[in-house]
C-alpha cells in the first residue's frame, strides 16, 4: 500500500508539473512573445515530430561524468533539437517537444531509474528550454539568442540542483527502496566534501548541469543559425 501511494504521488507530481509548464508556455507565448509565428497544422506536426524524434534518439546516447557525479547522472545532448524547436516555433512547442522526446526514449529503451531520471530530464530540460525560448522569441537577434541560452543555462543549473535536493533524490530513493545514505555515499566517493543531499546537489549536480548547459548552448547556437534558414515559418 505504501509503494502504491508513493507511485501515485510521483505520477501526480509529474502530471502537475507538465500541466504547469504547458500553461506557463502558453501564457508566455500569448502575452510575452511579440513575433508569434504561425504554421499550418500539418507543418507544425511534421516539424514537431522531426525535432522530437531526433531528440529522443540523442537521449539514448548518454555519457556518465564519473569524475563529477554518480553514474546515474548522465550527460546527453537531447536538448539541442528541443531548443532549436523552441527557438523556431515558440515556448509551447519547446515544452511539447521535450515531453515527446522522453516518450520516444521510453518507447525505444524503457527506464532504468523507475521513471525518476526520465521525469528529471523533462523537468530540468524545460527549466532551460522554456525561459530561453521566451527570451529569444521576444526579440529574435543573435545577441538575444546568446542571452537566452546563458539565462536558460543558469536557471537550469539552479533549478536542477534545488529540484534534485528537495524532490528527485528522495523520490529516487523511495521508489527504488534504497537508503538515501547509499546515494550520498556514492557522491562522497567522488567528492569527499559531500555529507548530505544538499551538499551533493551543490557539489555534484550543479556542476553537472552547468557543464551540460554550456555544451548544449555552444552546439545549439551555430546549428540553429543554419537550421533556421531551412525552415520557412511563414504560411
Amino acid at each position: 500500500m505504501k509503494t502504491l501511494k508513493e507511485n501515485l504521488s510521483f505520477v501526480l507530481v509529474c502530471v502537475a508539473i507538465f500541466a504547469g509548464l504547458a500553461v506557463i508556455a502558453w501564457l508566455a507565448e500569448r502575452f510575452l512573445v511579440k513575433e508569434r509565428r504561425k504554421l499550418e497544422p500539418a507543418r507544425y506536426v511534421a516539424y514537431m515530430g522531426m525535432f522530437a524524434a531526433l531528440a529522443g534518439v540523442l537521449m539514448l546516447l548518454e555519457i556518465p561524468l564519473v569524475f563529477l557525479a554518480p553514474n546515474f547522472y548522465k550527460l546527453d545532448f537531447s536538448e539541442i533539437p528541443v531548443l532549436i524547436c523552441a527557438f523556431s516555433m515558440g515556448p509551447t512547442a519547446g515544452v511539447i517537444c521535450e515531453f515527446l522526446k522522453v516518450v520516444i526514449k521510453l518507447l525505444l529503451k524503457g527506464t532504468t531509474t523507475a521513471f525518476v531520471g526520465d521525469f528529471a530530464n523533462f523537468a530540468v530540460g524545460c527549466s532551460m528550454v522554456l525561459p530561453a525560448a521566451i527570451i529569444y522569441n521576444s526579440k529574435r537577434t543573435f545577441k538575444r539568442a546568446v542571452i537566452a541560452l546563458v539565462s536558460g543555462g543558469l536557471i537550469m543549473t539552479v533549478f536542477g540542483s534545488l529540484f534534485n535536493a528537495f524532490y528527485l533524490i528522495p523520490a529516487f530513493a523511495a521508489l527504488y527502496h534504497m537508503p538515501i545514505e547509499a546515494i550520498i555515499d556514492a557522491a562522497r566517493a567522488i567528492n569527499a566534501s559531500v555529507n548530505s543531499v544538499y551538499t551533493m546537489a551543490a557539489l555534484c549536480v550543479a556542476p553537472f548541469n552547468l557543464i551540460k548547459a554550456v555544451a548544449v548552448s555552444v552546439i545549439t547556437l551555430p546549428l540553429y543559425k543554419r537550421v533556421k534558414k531551412l525552415i520557412r515559418m511563414d504560411k
